[in-house]
């Protein structure tokens, strides 16, 4: 019995994937990793998986198969890359001999072995973690703001993880979520829905057998750094307010990532050691054949962008589904469409 590990992810993000995959394979060179690809390569780059970490891959169109491209236009890179997670989860659950499976982020590094995890699941069905395991001080009305009324928003646990055991209540799970992550993977908090990670929520409502994981060490971030401390132990050993630190969530690399940390972290200078750690690892990792923010999908074949106002348009209208088919090809005729309609 093994346990399966996977992240989603576009080209663009290929070297976060590969940070992640290169930390996971330290801490548990058994593991059977998973690169869940929602993306084609860009002209001058070739992935080859025997020279990566990663053992298998799996991509939308075998996910989605023939109806792929009517699917993944509806969505921005985002979705999709969220989307697929539920699918991808039931393709891993089929196979022979995963007995656990571990969904991380691209954008993540694990830093210790996450054998108290796979522990869990010798007793628990599904394990989340939550944004947040310690309130904020009420006066703290900005770290309130930006943590725990974000999480009303955005949702209650990050799904940069999950975990399960392969039993009947994670496959009742792994249905259920690919179900609504079919039709309703969207950006649309006017209607309570986030990605994919708002309608977790629901999961110890629905199911048996869940486990919230409240050790300060699981998925470390800018959400929970007001309260959280980072510190090495005479041996070298990164923990968090004492346990452990088994993984760090590097999210909004970039000037976003920099503001948060530096508002939150304050002077916990091993917050930022890791950083420049993740840094100089994520710049090992870039290929320059990979153009900045490639995505295949976010254009139709002629290279013109795809408004987020078409794919909108393009998912609420069953007309426009029914009648082009292909609509990221051009002489499928949808592009002419939304030129004579004035949406381009």
């Amino acid at each position: 019995m093994t346990v399966h590990a996977y992240t989603s992810f576009s080209y663009a993000y290929l070297n976060r994937a590969r940070v992640l995959a290169a930390s996971l394979r330290e801490q548990h060179p058994d593991w059977v990793l998973w690169a869940v690809l929602t993306d084609r390569e860009p002209e001058g780059f070739a992935f080859d998986l025997d020279a990566e970490d990663f053992d298998r891959m799996v991509t939308a169109e075998d996910l989605f198969g023939d109806d792929t491209a009517r699917w993944l236009f509806g969505h921005d890179v985002v979705e999709a890359c969220t989307a697929v997670k539920a699918r991808a989860l039931q393709h891993i659950l089929a196979e022979p001999g995963a007995s656990k499976i571990v969904y991380l982020d691209p954008d993540i590094a694990v830093f210790n072995p996450l054998d108290p995890l796979i522990e869990i699941l010798d007793d628990h069905s599904i394990a989340l973690t939550p944004h947040q395991i310690t309130p904020d001080p009420g006066a703290e009305k900005r770290a309130v703001l930006d943590n725990e009324i974000t999480s009303l928003s955005h949702g209650a646990y990050n799904l940069g993880f999950l975990a399960v055991r392969n039993d009947g209540e994670a496959h009742r799970f792994a249905a259920w979520w690919a179900e609504r992550l079919q039709d309703w993977c969207h950006d649309r908090r006017d209607i309570g829905v986030f990605v994919d990670q708002k309608w977790c929520d629901l999961v110890p409502c629905f199911f048996d057998n869940v486990k919230i994981i409240r050790d300060p060490g699981y998925n470390v971030a800018s959400w929970n750094l007001s309260q959280r401390t980072l510190a090495f132990d005479p041996e070298g050993t990164a923990r968090v307010n004492g346990a452990k630190l088994r993984f760090y969530h590097f999210t909004k690399l970039g000037a976003l990532g920099d503001l948060m940390t530096a508002r939150y972290a304050g002077d916990n200078a091993e917050i930022y050691e890791l950083w420049w750690w993740y840094r100089h690892r994520i710049d090992a990792a870039t290929d320059p054949a990979i153009p900045q923010g490639w995505w295949y999908y976010g254009a139709f074949d002629n290279g013109r962008k795809i408004p987020k106002s078409v794919r909108e348009l393009y998912r609420e209208r069953e007309d426009l589904r029914s009648t082009f088919v292909q609509p990221f090809k051009v002489d499928d005729g949808f592009f002419g469409w939304l030129a004579d309609h004035d949406y381009l």
